[in-house]
This record gives structure tokens, sequence and C-alpha cells, in this order.
């Protein structure tokens, strides 16, 4: 009895043959849940604050580490990133974001609708509390955003 036991046990051995195929359904689904989270994600890493920006026909600055982004809205508002702040608390959060690191890049935008004045003011702020690379950022004509139209 032990010898059929062998025979039948060699037979559904040369019966079944070897799988040279990959299941790829793991990796698809993967790769799904992966397009969708970063499809939700990219959006939020902008900065979270809209400006109407200007155009201008200057030249994209060009550099390796991240900058910090002050924003004044129409309403006159000034924001570091997308947090809310006045001007008179400006310069303490930007020593506590920065470290005071005087070598940081800050880009400042100011929407169309705001007055110069303001902008520079922050600027004027910014420049004051030993910040040296402060630039002004502007919209590129090329990628001109939706505008509603102007106001009379």
């Amino acid at each position: 009895m032990a010898v059929t036991i062998q025979r039948t046990s060699r037979r559904r051995r040369k019966n079944r043959a070897l799988m040279s195929d990959i299941n790829v359904t793991p990796f698809v689904d993967v790769m799904l849940v992966l397009l969708i989270i970063f499809m939700v994600t990219a959006p939020l890493l902008t900065v979270g604050v809209q400006v109407d920006l200007p155009d201008t026909k200057a030249g994209a600055v060009s550099g390796q580490d991240e900058p910090l982004a002050v924003s004044v809205d129409a309403g006159g508002q000034i924001y570091i990133q997308d947090m809310a702040v006045d001007l008179d608390t400006l310069v303490p959060r930007l020593h506590a974001i920065t470290g005071n690191n005087p070598d940081i890049r800050i880009f400042v935008r100011g929407d169309r609708a705001i007055n110069y004045g303001r902008v520079m003011a922050v600027m004027g702020q910014i420049n004051a509390a030993g910040y040296r690379r402060v630039a002004l950022i502007a919209q590129e004509p090329g990628k001109a955003a939706k505008r509603p139209p102007a106001k009379k």
C-alpha cells in the first residue's frame, strides 16, 4: 500500500504545471491608492492664501532652498504661509519660524488690488528685521490666472 501512495503523489506532481505568471492585481491596487493620495494632497502643498498676482516679464528666481511666503491679500491682511498675522507680530513670528536665520529666502506676494504702500510696509518690516533675501512674486505673462473683471 505504501508503494501506491508514492506513485499517486508522483503522478500529481507531474500533472501540475509550474505557474510562471505574476499576479499584478495587488500591485495595481497599491498604485491606484497611491495615485489617489497624491491627487488629493498635491493641491494642499501650495500656499493657501488666494492672491491675484500682477504680471511681469522678469525671469524665474532659481534656488535650492525652500522659500518662506509672506502674502498680502486684497483686504490688506498679512499671512505667513497660510497663517494670518498682524504687521506688529510679523517680525517675531518670522524669527520664530526661521530660527533667526537672516539668509532664508522670503517671497512677498501682494494682490494686484492692494495699495503698493501696504506691500512696501511689509517688505520694510522684514528688511528692518535683518532678512536680506526678500523678493516680490509676480505672475508670469504666459501663466496668467483667470481674473474677475476689474472694478471701476
